[in-house]
C-alpha cells in the first residue's frame, strides 16, 4: 500500500470515527451536580481531587476543600491554594493527622466531625460549584463519622449542581453505589516498597 492510500484509509476510518462520536454526544445533554469518589489502592486520589479544583478555578467556579486526616501535614496543594487564590478557593482543615500519629480516637473522631460540619455547610453554598472531601474515605473507614448520615446528606441536601468529589482508600460500597463517577486507583508499583520515603512534589 502506498503512503497515499494509507493515509486515504487513515481519514476515512477517523470520518466514522468522529460521526459516530458526533451522533452518540447528541443524546448527552443533561447536565447535574457529580458525586464523584475517587478510591482504590494507588497514588493520585487526592491529586487528581485537587486537578479537578484547579479546573474549577480556571472556569471561575468557586469551590472548597475540606480536607480530613491529613491536618498536620504541610502539602503543597493547601500552600498553593491559600497563597494564590484564597478568594477562588475556600480551604478547611480538619484532623491531626493519621490515627496512628494522634493515638487518641475521641480526638479524631471530633477533628472529623468538625470538618463534616463545615463540608455540609459549604456544600449547602448556593455559589459554591464544587467541593472537595479529601480523605473522607479513611474517616468513614474508621468510622469518625456516621456513613448513613453522609450518604443521606449528599442524596438529600447537596443542590442539584454542586459537585462533591470525595477521596481516600476504601470507599465504602454505599458510597460508591450513590455516586455517579468512581475511579478506583490501581497499584502497580510503588517506591515506598523499595524504602524510598514520601518525595516532596510528587506525595505531598
Amino acid at each position: 500500500m502506498t503512503e497515499p492510500d494509507d493515509a486515504a484509509r487513515h481519514r476515512e476510518k477517523m470520518k466514522k470515527i468522529k460521526a459516530a462520536r458526533g451522533k452518540m454526544m447528541e443524546t448527552k445533554t443533561g447536565e447535574k451536580g457529580l458525586i464523584v469518589v475517587h478510591t482504590g489502592a494507588g497514588k493520585g486520589k487526592s491529586s487528581s481531587g485537587f486537578g479537578m479544583i484547579m479546573r474549577c478555578i480556571a472556569h471561575e467556579m468557586p469551590c472548597a476543600v475540606v480536607q480530613f486526616i491529613k491536618g498536620n501535614w504541610v502539602t503543597g496543594e493547601r500552600e498553593f491554594l491559600r497563597k494564590n487564590f484564597p478568594e477562588e478557593c475556600r480551604f478547611v482543615v480538619s484532623g491531626e493527622g493519621f490515627t496512628w500519629d494522634t493515638q487518641d480516637r475521641d480526638r479524631d473522631i471530633a477533628a472529623a466531625r468538625a470538618g463534616w460540619e463545615q463540608a455540609k455547610d459549604l456544600i449547602r453554598d448556593p455559589t459554591i460549584r464544587m467541593v472537595l472531601l479529601d480523605e473522607i474515605n479513611i474517616a468513614l473507614r474508621y468510622d469518625y463519622l456516621p456513613l448513613d448520615e453522609v450518604i443521606a446528606f449528599l442524596r438529600d441536601e447537596k443542590p442539584e449542581m454542586t459537585h462533591v468529589v470525595l477521596t481516600g482508600r476504601n470507599a465504602k460500597p454505599e458510597l460508591i453505589e450513590l455516586a455517579d463517577l468512581v475511579t478506583e486507583m490501581t497499584l502497580v508499583k510503588h517506591p515506598f516498597r523499595e524504602g524510598i520515603k514520601a518525595q516532596k512534589g510528587v506525595e505531598f
